[in-house]
């Protein structure tokens, strides 16, 4: 990615969204910048994540707690617990739609963020927070909806890049949790980009031993991305 092709900001300190008492600042491509959707897949391989229109990675002064992270698709197996899941919920069938508002999506997620993230700064979003974080107009976004007949049980906000799929977010029922809703979403992400010859599936970011955030090095093999480049997590 040259860095004449775009501007980069850095944000003001905020609240860690991970730690509490911790601060967070984050590196931020111009949003408004005509070279961003052309930028984007290189960018995912720097280790960048886009929310709504911006595309950003931490740069935290005093914590490097964030890392990058990405499953190749090629390589991935999935385990027992894995190949569990899919058992499982072999009757689900998975939808490639149009991103956007109907109140069916919205309704899911509303319910998801208050009961899986309550006091989040989330749990009480409006309809245009719900637009706004998950696609942009630039954004190569698809939802990927997993139903039961006609029951929709989650949606894996997803943007589909020349070589690579990132995970942006998933919002599901927190109602059937023997379904591991959550992870039967990335398991089928990584099936969606195997089926297009994509390379790899981005997961954002990586925390050793968070509560909410470790669970991603339980896809082996999980690459993460340091100082020398990308390497395969040991775990």
């Amino acid at each position: 990615m040259r860095a004449d092709r775009v501007r980069v900001f850095q944000t003001l300190p905020q609240s860690c969204g991970y730690y509490r008492g911790r601060t967070a600042q984050n590196v931020v491509l111009d949003p408004a910048s005509p070279q961003l959707p052309a930028i984007y897949p290189a960018a995912l391989a720097h280790g960048y994540r886009r929310a709504g229109g911006h595309v950003y990675r931490p740069a935290c002064p005093r914590c490097r707690a964030c890392v990058p992270c990405r499953i190749p698709v090629a390589r991935f197996r999935p385990d027992r617990a894995q190949r569990r899941c899919l058992a499982r919920n072999a009757d689900l069938i998975l939808i490639d739609a149009e991103p956007g508002f109907t109140p069916e999506r919205y309704a899911l997620y509303a319910r998801y963020q208050q009961q899986r993230h309550p006091g989040g700064g989330m749990d009480d979003g409006s309809v245009e927070d719900f637009m706004h974080f998950l696609s942009a107009s630039w954004s190569p976004t698809r939802f990927l909806e997993l139903r039961e007949g006609d029951r929709l049980l989650a949606v894996a906000a997803t943007d589909v890049a020349a070589d690579a799929l990132s995970a942006v977010y998933t919002w599901y029922d927190p109602g059937p949790s023997a379904r591991s809703l959550g992870t039967l979403a990335i398991l089928r992400q990584i099936d969606y980009a195997a089926a297009r010859g994509l390379d790899h599936v981005y997961l954002g970011f990586w925390i050793e031993d968070h509560p909410k955030m470790d669970y991603k090095r339980r896809f082996r093999s999980l690459e993460i991305l340091g100082a020398e480049g990308w390497r395969t997590l040991v775990t």
